[in-house]
């Protein structure tokens, strides 16, 4: 067998006593029944491993959730192999075929099915957004299982707020190796709060508040309806000193998603918003964080088509360079982006 990827690299060695390391355990080993290990294989190839949750059990299949690079061609790719073979390391180290029953290269998330085992439990990912400004400071484990050895991992860390190329993502302190893509970040509770990708020195992740807004899309539109309004944003907490230091000067309690650019001709442009501007509220919505704005998007999203409705979109914004608040009314479009990957945008 030809390996392409072998992603085996171990995170973090938990040999030998201490109080961190007790408490890492603990979490790790209450979710470890709930953690598997993913490959895939074009022939006898393998193009890919990586980690992943058990999120649901039907009468004859369950589910898993994973990261989309499992089915793409190569490693961050948009492209989707042809006839994989998808096979999964169960907790008890048994090996069982698997099939894609969903996926989504903008999010980077995949749903795989198999077999159901119901001695494996179910693992809750969060109905709500937990982690924010006042939680900065609590412990969150990241979890993984090695393919070949059907190893548990763990290694702990805190949330980081901090800039982005990617506004869906949060970032943790966690440090993984490879191995660990699309497994689980979890509270010292227990509770999944994202699905964690790879960076050399932390962790980012897809908060569980995006997860879920994916799955419910999933099952209601057999895809992510993702609309396009042609902008990229962060969250103001994590933006650059030389810009909070800008905007505090004039706004010292403002909060809010920060504009960082508008797509030519995109439904942004057209509403009035320009880069630099700072989003207020969604909706009436009052927004702390990008991923709070992509939340509400695919909620009211969901929400519009269900209703045979339009995309649109009111927003409220401030422009801290002359001082102006206003209403915008952004007129979405909807944009495949199924095989469209995030992580690759500039």
């Amino acid at each position: 067998m030809h390996l392409v990827n072998t992603f085996e690299e171990k995170f973090e060695n938990l040999d030998g006593y201490s109080g961190e390391h007790a408490k890492i355990k603990l979490v790790a080993s209450r979710m470890s029944q709930s953690v598997v290990s993913l490959a895939s294989f074009k022939g006898r190839v393998r193009l890919f491993t990586c980690t992943g949750t058990i999120i649901g059990h039907m009468p004859s299949e369950m589910s898993i959730l994973t990261s989309a690079n499992l089915v793409t061609c190569h490693e961050g790719g948009t492209t989707i192999a042809d006839n994989l073979k998808i096979m999964v390391r169960l907790p008890n180290g048994n090996f069982v075929k698997g099939k894609i029953w969903n996926y989504d290269c903008h999010y980077n998330v995949a749903v795989v099915m198999t077999k159901s085992f119901k001695e494996f439990p179910v693992a809750q990912v969060c109905n709500e957004v937990r982690l924010n400004h006042g939680s900065s400071h609590a412990d969150l484990v990241a979890i993984g299982r090695c393919y070949e050895s059907g190893e548990l991992m763990a290694t702990s860390g805190t949330l980081l707020y901090k800039t982005s190329n990617v506004d869906l993502l949060m970032t943790s302190s966690c440090k993984i190796t490879k191995a660990g893509i699309g497994g689980p970040l979890v509270s010292c509770f227990g509770n999944i709060e994202g699905m964690n990708f790879y960076a050399k020195d932390e962790t980012p992740f897809l908060p569980a508040s995006l997860l879920r807004k994916c799955f419910d899309h999933f099952e209601i539109f057999g895809r992510v309806v993702q609309p396009w309004l042609g902008l990229r944003i962060g969250s103001l907490q994590g933006e650059k000193l030389s810009i909070r230091e800008e905007i505090h000067d004039s706004f010292p309690h403002t909060n809010g998603v920060y504009v960082k650019m508008v797509s030519e001709g995109s439904p942004a442009k057209n509403s009035g918003i320009i880069a630099g501007d700072l989003i207020l509220k969604l909706d009436g919505v009052a927004l702390f964080t990008a991923q709070a704005f992509h939340e509400l998007i695919l909620e009211k999203t969901q929400c519009a088509l269900r209703n045979g409705e339009g995309m649109v979109f009111e927003v409220y914004v401030l422009r801290p360079s002359n001082d102006f608040e206003f209403f915008a009314t952004i007129n979405a479009e909807e944009i495949d982006t199924r095989n469209k990957n995030r992580y690759l945008e500039t």
